[in-house]
């Protein structure tokens, strides 16, 4: 009888362990999800803006057209996370050279339709970095749970894998000279 209740309890504490890293699993599928729903958004705003701004920006045409190129690989469904984590870093640099560039166009900055998608934008852009945080903490979560004992046990057997955390790279992370930005 004693060999049953230990045998009963060496099972549901497997069911549990197994439980948790599906959900933790699920999780990061979730928030991935919801990220991607994000970056989608911002994917269909683009066009929009660089068909209001190309009137004006002939002289940042190559800007415009490697924002473009970058919203078109963005949205091809085979990209692993670490591609798609690489092409929102470029298109975050690049939006914000657009938006850097509309500041040297004053007609730009007084129309009705840019200063919508920007407002849009910039609200999509707070999302997906409210979203980024959710991920990193998910993929926090679940990277502990496949390495710490006695779940990574389970986890190498169940073939889980570390996740990549959204990152920005190191030009991200200097300080924006303000006073450059005044200049010109």
């Amino acid at each position: 009888m004693e060999i049953l209740i230990g045998l009963a309890v060496a099972i549901l504490f497997a069911v549990l362990l197994y439980n948790f890293l599906v959900s933790r699993k699920n999780q990061v599928d979730n928030i991935s999800a919801s990220v991607d729903a994000l970056l989608k958004k911002r994917y269909d705003l683009i066009p929009n803006l660089v068909a209001s701004v190309k009137e004006y920006m002939e002289y940042e045409k190559d800007l415009l057209e490697k924002v473009t190129k970058l919203r078109s690989k963005a949205l091809d469904r085979n990209l692993d996370e670490i591609q798609k984590i690489e092409t929102d870093q470029e298109i975050s640099k690049l939006l914000g050279d657009i938006f850097v560039a509309v500041e040297n166009y004053p007609e730009l900055k007084a129309d009705k339709n840019i200063l919508h998608l920007q407002h849009t934008l910039n609200e999509i852009e707070e999302q997906i970095s409210a979203a980024r945080r959710a991920y990193n903490q998910a993929v926090t979560d679940y990277n502990n749970a496949i390495e710490m004992f006695p779940t990574n046990i389970l986890a190498k057997y169940m073939g889980y894998k570390r996740k990549a955390l959204f990152q920005i790279d190191k030009n991200q992370r200097k300080s924006v000279d303000v006073k450059n930005l005044f200049k010109s």
